[in-house]
């Protein structure tokens, strides 16, 4: 099992956090239909208290958690909204580096990358965030390279997407990373998603060999 825990706090934009929860868990469901181990994923909605958390529109969703332990994620997912509260809060930028100190990626949807710049982890780094916020971005993180045009740019251990449904398609692509590139199609298809997979790597997928057992995948 893959444990993905997505941060949650006030004012998260609801599809930066939903859409990921979604690709992951119907990517399990999809791989234990063919075979394999329905657990493959676990995502965890984790926050600063175990208390309700408003989403922007006035959603409310309590977490599963509070913030865990380093090394107690695989995964971590930063998702955006109006982040300001969550930059201002050096306790929470300090778990999101703690965590990506021992997560084998850490990801960011839409304007999540400005947490990840401010915990340091974009130094000298391609990439991206949502089309009206990468200027803001540019300013914020002189050393972080801000690129426009492209829905996810991967550079292993740190991954960024762009502005909200485009975090369905990073997390699409880390399915095709984790468990291989049939599964990722199996799933987009299962979602009747398009999935937009044209986005920026900085290694080649064939490096990372694939956590689950893609054989049992039909790529048709």
């Amino acid at each position: 099992m893959l444990a993905i825990g997505i941060l949650m706090f006030d004012d998260v934009e609801v599809l930066d956090f939903s859409g990921p929860f979604e690709v992951f868990s119907t990517a399990a469901r999809v791989h234990g239909r063919r075979g394999g181990d329905p657990a493959l994923f676990r995502c965890f909605l984790v926050s600063a208290g175990m208390k309700p958390i408003r989403a922007r529109g006035g959603m409310k969703v309590l977490p599963d958690c509070v913030l865990p332990p380093a090394a107690d994620l695989d995964l971590l997912i930063v998702p955006g909204g109006d982040v300001g509260k969550a930059m201002a809060d050096p306790a929470l930028i300090a778990w999101i580096r703690a965590q990506a100190a021992r997560c084998e990626i850490t990801a960011s949807v839409c304007t999540g990358a400005f947490l990840l710049g401010e915990a340091g982890l974009l130094d000298g780094l391609p990439a991206t965030t949502h089309r009206e916020d990468q200027d803001a971005l540019r300013q914020r993180f002189v050393r972080t390279q801000v690129r426009a045009d492209t829905p996810w740019i991967d550079c292993g251990r740190v991954v960024t997407s762009a502005g909200i449904s485009a975090g369905i398609d990073m997390s699409l692509h880390l399915v095709e990373r984790l468990a291989g590139r049939p599964l990722a199609q199996a799933t987009a298809r299962q979602m009747e998603i398009e999935w937009n997979s044209d986005g920026y790597c900085e290694h080649s997928l064939d490096e990372r060999p694939p956590r689950a057992d893609a054989g049992l995948f039909s790529a048709a």
